[in-house]
C-alpha cells in the first residue's frame, strides 16, 4: 500500500503525519457533527461558506470527480488537503464505505476550534 504512487495531481498531499492528525480531527468533527461526507456535500459547504477545510483521498478513481474541489477551494480561500487513501478517510467519517471527500464544517463555539485552526496552519504550509 505504502509504495503506490501517487497521481501527481492529488496535491497537496499530506505526509503520514499530518495525515493521521488530519483523520483524528476528521473523527472528532464527526462525533461533534461539524463533518459533511462526499464530494456533492463538501462542494454544497463550500459554495454555501460553511468549510473549515476540505480533506480529499488521493486514490479516488478517477480523481477528476474531485478536482473541482482544489478550485472552489481557492476561489473561497479554504484550505485543502489529500490524504493517501479513501477507506481510511471513510473510518475516520465513522462509516464503513470509502469517502473520497469531505468538509470539516464551521460551528463557532466548537471545542474543535484549536486543533482546527492548527491543521489549517499545517495544510496552508503545504500549499506554498
Amino acid at each position: 500500500m505504502a509504495g503506490e504512487e501517487v497521481n501527481p495531481k492529488a496535491f497537496p498531499l499530506a505526509d503520514p503525519a499530518l495525515s493521521k492528525s488530519i483523520l483524528n480531527l476528521v473523527q472528532q468533527a464527526s462525533h461533534y457533527k461539524q463533518l459533511r461526507k462526499g464530494a456533492n456535500e463538501a462542494t454544497k459547504t463550500l459554495n454555501r461558506g460553511l468549510s473549515e477545510f476540505i480533506v480529499m483521498a488521493a486514490d479516488a478513481e478517477p480523481l477528476e470527480i474531485l478536482l473541482h474541489l482544489p478550485l472552489l477551494c481557492e476561489d473561497k480561500n479554504v484550505p485543502y488537503v489529500f490524504v493517501r487513501s479513501k477507506d481510511a478517510l471513510g473510518r475516520a467519517c465513522g462509516v464503513s464505505r470509502p469517502v473520497i471527500a469531505c468538509s470539516v464544517t464551521i460551528n463557532e463555539g466548537s471545542q474543535l476550534k484549536q486543533q482546527i485552526q492548527s491543521l489549517q496552519v499545517s495544510i496552508e504550509k503545504l500549499l506554498i
